[in-house]
């Protein structure tokens, strides 16, 4: 399979590139500075790009199977950098046909709030990273509105833990028994996982301890 990867240098997205490749499919992984992944394999193609460039991004997507995006906004709390590149994410795959979408989003967005707990309502998504999470539900709406093929996936908080045994998955609103953690590792796995499996097809997944 012939998989664009948004947001290929981030702490998932280089993660998710391995995995990937690993698996034996081609990637072209999408960034501005896609050099500093420091792999390099047969199935990887680097693309520099501004994923905000709506010509930059309708390039990358031409003739692939699938787009996965795992965009960050890196250290700034302000701006639409996720839904605005989502949206160019989107244009691409309906202009070429592309179908399937992946996107990482947040555990929290939409139906998922409740399944948060003080901390991270008030304090973390409610003053501190409010302009990021709004961000994220904007993201998710042009997804579920797209018409593609969609799967978004909402992992908790990411930790560079090791992997601790299974975690929760499709995680129900107003289930509040979960640590609200979960891997790196995993949620690169999870999204690699989504390729080729269609259970959560045009849904939205919460994936947590």
């Amino acid at each position: 399979m012939k998989i664009a990867i948004f947001g290929a240098t981030g702490t998932i997205g280089r993660l998710a590139v391995t995995r990937m490749i690993e698996d034996g499919h081609q990637v072209t992984a999408f960034a501005r500075h896609p050099e500093k992944l420091a792999l390099r394999d047969e199935n990887l193609t680097l693309f520099a790009g501004d994923a905000t460039d709506r010509d930059a991004v309708l390039a990358a997507v031409e003739g692939q199977d699938a787009a996965v995006i795992t965009i960050g906004a890196g250290m700034s709390r302000k701006g639409t950098v996720r839904s605005d590149a989502t949206l160019n994410v989107i244009q691409a795959m309906q202009a070429q046909g592309v179908r399937r979408l992946i996107c990482q989003s947040t555990l929290g967005a939409h139906e998922s709030w409740s399944n948060l707990n003080f901390f991270w309502k008030r304090i973390m998504f409610g003053a501190l990273l409010a302009p990021v999470f709004r961000d994220h539900e904007l993201q998710e709406m042009l997804v579920r509105a797209s018409g593609l093929d969609w799967t978004i996936v909402r992992p908790s908080a990411f930790t560079d833990a090791p992997v601790q045994g299974p975690f929760k998955e499709g995680v129900r609103p107003g289930d509040r028994a979960l640590r609200l953690k979960i891997p790196r590792a995993e949620v690169a796995e999870f999204l690699r996982r989504q390729l080729s499996d269609a259970r959560y097809l045009r849904r939205a997944v919460g994936i947590s301890y």
